[in-house]
């Protein structure tokens, strides 16, 4: 499949939404198989004959066809920016769209489905230790290369969520797990697009707060919209992030080495830039607000979810996770 578009059928996916039970995808008239929770969104798999080698992400958060175009215009340059400008290796990827029977906009990425083994998150608990941290050196260099990117350039800037679930380990062997040096990652998590032009984001976060009840708008907003989205820019941040993830990942006896693994690659790989080091504490706090920010956010959809199914009797249009293990 590399280098092809994903060829689905909409039709197929126009079925399937119609049918969508959002509370229990795998009871749907198509049934699909949850993949993977993000704090926003979900990927799933459609259990559908002709879509066993595609991974999707379903985005119900826009209002009108104008906001449709300016995502996918936005989203196709994200794409196209990171493999060719970049230089970060990307899966197979495409998308869909179209009007729901309710007439709400739909917009799906597609996406080649990848082995679940090989997923960061996964081979973290597969690989020998020394791998594990190998595995998030490797990480910082393809971040490294967008920071060496928007070095390079006067207006633009980019960013990606470094988080070891993002990324995906070309060839991994579940039956015999190694990586080195030479290993190959696939970047997933492109449904973000992170641009700046001249310091503005291009993608306004309320696009994704289109998901957050309507009592808690103002208070994500106010308080911690500008901050999340920002910290992706700031390498040192961002390495923070992919490092207390950890914590939720459920393998915090590796942060100590961690933290001083990247405090290394700063030192010789970004010496010049003068990064300050991350400490233990740095990364504790910061997963202890993180965790905050999104404990809040997820309790305060499922109270939207349940007023607005069982009070009012409306639809409720997003796939929330269950539980989250922290």
């Amino acid at each position: 499949m590399a280098g092809d578009k994903p060829q689905v059928d909409v039709e197929v996916l126009k079925e399937f939404e119609g049918g969508l039970d959002p509370r229990y995808p795998e009871r749907s008239r198509l049934p699909a198989r949850v993949l993977g929770y993000g704090e926003i969104s979900t990927v799933f798999e459609i259990e559908v004959e002709g879509l066993e080698d595609y991974a999707f992400k379903r985005l119900p958060i826009f209002l009108d066809s104008e906001e449709v175009t300016v995502y996918r215009s936005m989203y196709e340059e994200y794409n196209r920016l990171l493999e060719e400008e970049v230089g970060i290796n990307l899966p197979v990827y495409g998308h869909a769209e179209f009007v729901s029977e309710s007439g709400r906009p739909i917009f799906f990425i597609i996406q080649g489905r990848l082995p679940f083994s090989g997923i960061g998150n996964h081979a973290i608990h597969l690989l020998p230790d020394e791998e594990v941290l190998l595995l998030v050196e490797l990480v910082l260099g393809e971040m490294k290369k967008v920071w060496d990117f928007n070095a390079s350039q006067e207006r633009l800037e980019m960013a990606v969520d470094g988080q070891v679930s993002n990324w995906s380990i070309e060839g991994f062997n579940p039956e015999n797990p190694h990586i080195d040096g030479d290993t190959r990652l696939l970047y997933m998590d492109t449904s973000t697009p992170f641009i700046r032009v001249e310091g503005a984001e291009q993608l306004k976060p309320d696009l994704f707060l289109r998901s957050a009840p309507s009592f808690l708008v103002w208070l994500l907003k106010a308080l911690f919209v500008e901050d999340v989205v920002a910290r992706y820019y700031d390498q040192r941040r961002v390495t923070i992030d992919l490092i207390a993830n950890f914590y939720k990942e459920q393998r915090p006896e590796l942060i100590p080495d961690l933290i001083a693994r990247a405090n290394r690659f700063f030192e010789e790989e970004e010496g010049h830039l003068d990064i300050e080091p991350i400490l233990e504490k740095d990364v504790r706090s910061y997963y202890r607000e993180d965790a905050f920010i999104w404990i809040l956010y997820l309790n305060a959809r499922r109270l939207d979810r349940f007023i607005r199914t069982r009070l009012l009797r409306r639809d409720y249009p997003y796939i929330l996770p269950g539980k989250i293990k922290r």
